[in-house]
């Protein structure tokens, strides 16, 4: 089984790889920033079956959403994107995220389905236990022997995200 701490490499890794190649924006860890995400925040999640099954997700301020959006698309402006352009932005960084983890660990845990991203957005959000009904927040909403590690990132020296993975031995099959 992939340990805790290959899990995090995977994480921080794959999200630098997709910054570098699709968003065309550097990242680096933060370390133990606590500094908030900003008022607004976007949450963009993915959920995965398999041998292990959980949810990784992706949270930024307002601000730094629309940048990733205005390079994804190649936008001179931020300010011209509409909030669905936003939003589909962070799902689809969610989604490449996701792959490029699976990519890293599916030799360890085996074959794993991934679901279709979703966005929220609202005052404050945190990866944390004030959204219970979303999976990527709460270690306990997938019970006893469940696993979460998170990644706070400086982007571009500007922005700053956290990436978080939770996760738990799913299906044997």
């Amino acid at each position: 089984m992939v340990t805790t701490a290959s899990f995090q490499d995977a994480l921080l890794d794959s999200a630098r790889e997709v910054f570098e190649t699709m968003v065309f924006m550097a990242m680096e860890g933060a370390g133990e920033d606590t500094t908030s995400l900003g008022e607004t925040t976007l949450l963009g999640s993915i959920t995965f079956k398999g041998r292990l099954e959980g949810c990784l997700g992706v949270c930024c301020d307002e601000s730094c959403a629309r940048t990733i959006a205005a390079n994804m698309l190649g936008t001179p402006s931020p300010d011209e994107l509409s909030e669905n352009d936003i939003s589909d932005a962070m799902g689809e960084i969610a989604n490449m995220v996701m792959g490029a983890v699976k990519a890293r660990i599916q030799k360890d845990v085996g074959t794993i389905e991934v679901s279709i991203p979703s966005v929220v957005q609202g005052r404050e959000l945190r990866m944390g236990p004030q959204l219970p009904n979303i999976a990527v927040g709460n270690p306990n909403s997938l019970g006893e022997g469940s696993g979460q590690v998170k990644v706070r990132v400086n982007i571009e020296e500007q922005y700053r995200a956290e990436f978080s993975l939770l996760y738990r031995e799913g299906n044997k099959s």
